[in-house]
């Protein structure tokens, strides 16, 4: 990997995405809309938004980026650009370390925009610091960010890439403890949850919602949400294909 060669890759993705106004509202502002509309939907009963909220925090804008950056990376095989770039001396590597450098950079500000208005504007109560869930939606944008790029080496078209989320985002969300603890689980659901990323990243919200202090099942839950994205996002580069069959 070269430095020069992954920050020119990210300029040039954040340079076009500044031309591209919905997948920017996308990104920015539909996890804000979401949290709003979930906050007055439970407006007679704000003991369960301060339940589920937090959990929520981090798994809209995994959502988000994993949508915008699957078919993002898509629609620059299926143009040509990328097999363009390749041509280049530009390793794999260098593409999708300047691709998740800037939707990254993205990520920060989603995931500062989003903890901003819980915390500030929904009232959404946290006994641990906010910098701890803020830490934890930023991981989970992460996240959603190498399983964008993962996921779209296997796609052969924009429609196709939204498919995928069914497969990969969905069993993680109904088997991440949102809806019911993972303790109650069948023993094989459980098992599979216990592999699956945003489980952690759940449980790491749980953990601010519930103490003052970090603790060491926080520091576990982050690191393993953040190790998988790394590990994602090896894949994706080694999966990398130049264009779409």
């Amino acid at each position: 990997m070269n430095t020069y060669r992954t920050t020119a890759t990210a300029t040039r993705v954040l340079r076009q995405l500044r031309h591209d106004p919905r997948s920017l509202a996308l990104l920015l502002l539909v996890p804000c809309v979401m949290l709003f509309l979930l906050r007055y939907v439970f407006d007679g009963s704000p003991g369960t938004f301060n339940s589920i909220g937090a959990s929520l925090l981090g798994i809209f804008p995994l959502i988000t980026m994993f949508l915008v950056t699957s078919i993002a990376t898509l629609r620059e095989r299926t143009s040509g650009t990328l097999e363009r770039l390749l041509a280049m001396p530009l390793g794999k590597g260098d593409l999708i370390a300047g691709y998740a450098l800037a939707f990254g950079t993205l990520a920060i500000i989603q995931s500062a925009l989003a903890t901003g208005l819980a915390l500030w504007v929904l009232d959404l109560n946290v006994t641990g610091s906010a910098w701890l869930l803020l830490l934890v939606a930023l991981l989970d944008a992460l996240l959603g960010t190498a399983l964008g790029l993962f996921v779209s080496a296997f796609a052969a078209s924009e429609f196709q890439a939204v498919q995928f989320m069914p497969a990969v985002i969905f069993p993680q969300l109904l088997l991440c403890g949102l809806f019911t603890p993972r303790d109650t689980m069948q023993p094989a659901l459980k098992a599979v949850s216990n592999v699956l990323p945003m489980s952690y990243a759940v449980d790491g919200m749980n953990e601010v919602l519930r103490h003052t202090d970090l603790t060491a099942t926080y520091v576990r839950d982050a690191l393993i949400v953040a190790g998988c994205a790394v590990l994602v996002l090896v894949l994706g580069a080694t999966t990398l294909r130049r264009r779409t069959a």
